[in-house]
């Protein structure tokens, strides 16, 4: 439960904060809406978050591009069956690739890249759905055994990340420029960064916010 619930979450926050200053430019169009939306006199609520569409979609993307399982939790066949050509046998273990779904380029264009303009209006899944609903892009999983605890992971996922964003201008370790982030990652039972992200918080609301 603690594994599941906390290194899930954790690193997803980690990776979008490091693909958000990687991208200057995605970050700026983030700040702006939450400072729209927000302010800067107070910090992100539960209730601010319906209101970030920009933002919504930079956590799907992330969701896509770097899943907190990136081959789900096991199955077992409870018969046998075909499938596009392969026997299953019943009794068989069965891993999801979830991490090769949301990068198939049959699927997404560019699929490396992180555009979290394709899930906004005109983009190529404006309406895609990550709590299993859209099969290209199911980071809890889907049907009977989807992720126990989806709910609670994806708000505390938007409410961090929102926050981190928000509130803090951040500045790379060692003067380390924002295209050099390494973003190598290392599998395992859940999807983290080779090399820890380390950065340099500095506040950027008014005082009392905090």
């Amino acid at each position: 439960m603690f594994t599941a619930g906390t290194d899930t979450s954790s690193s997803t926050v980690e990776w979008a904060m490091a693909e958000l200053i990687r991208h200057p430019n995605i970050m700026a169009q983030v700040r702006q809406e939450l400072d729209s939306v927000v302010g800067r006199d107070r910090l992100v609520s539960d209730l601010d978050l319906p209101n970030l569409t920009y933002f919504q979609a930079v956590i799907k993307e992330t969701f896509r591009l770097h899943p907190s399982t990136p081959l789900s939790l096991p199955r077992m066949a409870s018969d046998s069956c075909d499938i596009n050509g392969y026997h299953i046998p019943k009794g068989a273990t069965l891993l999801v690739n979830v991490w090769a779904i949301s990068r198939d380029p049959n699927e997404w264009n560019n699929p490396l890249e992180f555009r979290p303009e394709r899930f906004l209006p005109g983009g190529e899944r404006p309406n895609a759905d990550v709590r299993g609903n859209d099969f290209e892009v199911i980071p809890f999983g889907a049907g009977r055994r989807i992720c126990a605890g989806m709910s609670l992971g994806l708000r505390m996922v938007q409410l961090l990340t929102a926050t981190l964003a928000h509130a803090f201008e951040w500045e790379l370790a060692d003067g380390l420029m924002p295209e050099k982030l390494d973003m190598e990652e290392a599998y395992g039972l859940t999807l983290q960064r080779a090399a820890p992200l380390m950065v340099h918080p500095r506040p950027r609301l008014s005082k009392h916010a905090y």
